[in-house]
């Protein structure tokens, strides 16, 4: 069922997108470049409605009973809706913010929520009060990291479809049967949109689909590892540290430069890969495979022992580090670790 289910997400999502890009500019939901832009013509947005819809057709066909699927529903479509109009209206970041927020209330209110942790040695950590309040900065924090690497084509797009993947693989270790079915779905959609987003794309997510992967990946990451062990409850942010660590780094970026956390800058990683002189395809193939690195590295890390999964945490914060001093994605001075290799 789910290798069927994936096979008809893709094609349902290849006959839909080009249709979407034709309501796009029919609608005017186009995106005009700018300064802060990277593409020079005027691009149909809107892109996401083609995954959403193929996303929630096949999840109410395959998968109509579960208790979580309603919340998904209702939730996906909230967030949809926003990006929806903010793609059509340009909201603004408070408008936006609210509608995350109702989203991820309904999601919580099903029941989607990351209750207790259990830890070594037969313990438990239970977030009472603390589980509503944290699922709800998870969702937010997570729709918004998806929005915020949304700035070359295929990029944002690409990196959820590797997270998807990812999160379903482990989903199916654990027994998930609905994570693993929705992220299968939700996967199949993105890759056939990904065909005509992937540069020189034809058409781009917009809010409405960034948002909603953002959404929908943050959700799914929650049902897939919800009430496990501590270590695979850290699985999920080192599946997403690529936008995690970006959004992060951004917010380092402003505090440092006494500039709002929501003023849009061109200093995220694919704007200094590119300010570096690589090309737009290879930027977007270089996060492309630290994507793939990371979610590698989350399939181990769950399977591994305390020790291997401890080195595997300490590589990826190097990692990380190293990225950031070389990019200059916080600023160009800034090189602790390379000064420090310089030295020895």
């Amino acid at each position: 069922m789910e290798l069927t289910a994936l096979v008809l997400s893709f094609i349902i999502s290849i006959l839909l997108t080009p249709l979407v890009g034709k309501l796009a500019i029919k609608v005017g939901a186009v995106d005009q470049p700018n300064q802060r832009k990277v593409h020079t013509k005027v691009m149909p947005r809107l892109g996401g409605l083609s995954i959403y819809v193929s996303f929630m057709i096949l999840l109410l066909w395959f998968y109509p009973d579960s208790n979580y699927v309603w919340p998904l529903i209702i939730g996906g479509t909230i967030i949809m809706v926003v990006g929806l109009l903010d793609d059509l209206y340009e909201l603004s970041a408070k408008v936006k913010f609210l509608g995350q927020i109702i989203a991820a209330i309904v999601v919580v209110s099903g029941g989607i929520q990351i209750e207790f942790i259990n830890l070594p040695f037969d313990a438990q950590l239970e977030f009472g009060n603390w589980s509503i309040p944290l699922t709800i900065l998870w969702i937010v924090g997570i729709s918004n990291a998806i929005n915020l690497i949304d700035g070359l084509d295929g990029l944002a797009a690409g990196v959820s479809a590797i997270a998807l993947l990812t999160i379903s693989g482990l989903a199916i270790s654990m027994g998930d049967t609905l994570a693993t079915f929705a992220g299968l779905i939700l996967f199949g959609s993105t890759l056939g949109f990904l065909l005509y987003n992937f540069f020189p794309a034809k058409i781009f997510l917009g809010d409405t689909g960034s948002l909603f992967l953002g959404f929908m990946i943050s959700v799914l990451a929650i049902l897939g590892f919800k009430n496990v062990t501590v270590f695979s409850v850290i699985a999920p942010i080192i599946i997403l540290g690529v936008p995690i660590s970006d959004t992060f780094f951004a917010m380092v970026r402003r505090i440092i430069q006494n500039k709002p956390l929501s003023q849009p800058d061109k200093l995220h990683l694919h704007h200094c890969l590119l300010n570096l002189g690589y090309s737009h395809r290879i930027s977007v193939l270089i996060i492309y495979a630290m994507s793939a690195l990371f979610g590698i590295s989350a399939i181990i890390f769950t399977m591994s022992t305390l020790w291997v999964s401890i080195t595997i945490l300490v590589f990826l914060t190097l990692l990380i580090e190293l990225t950031v001093e070389i990019t200059g994605i916080i600023g160009k001075k800034y090189r602790p670790l390379l000064n420090m290799f310089k030295k020895i």
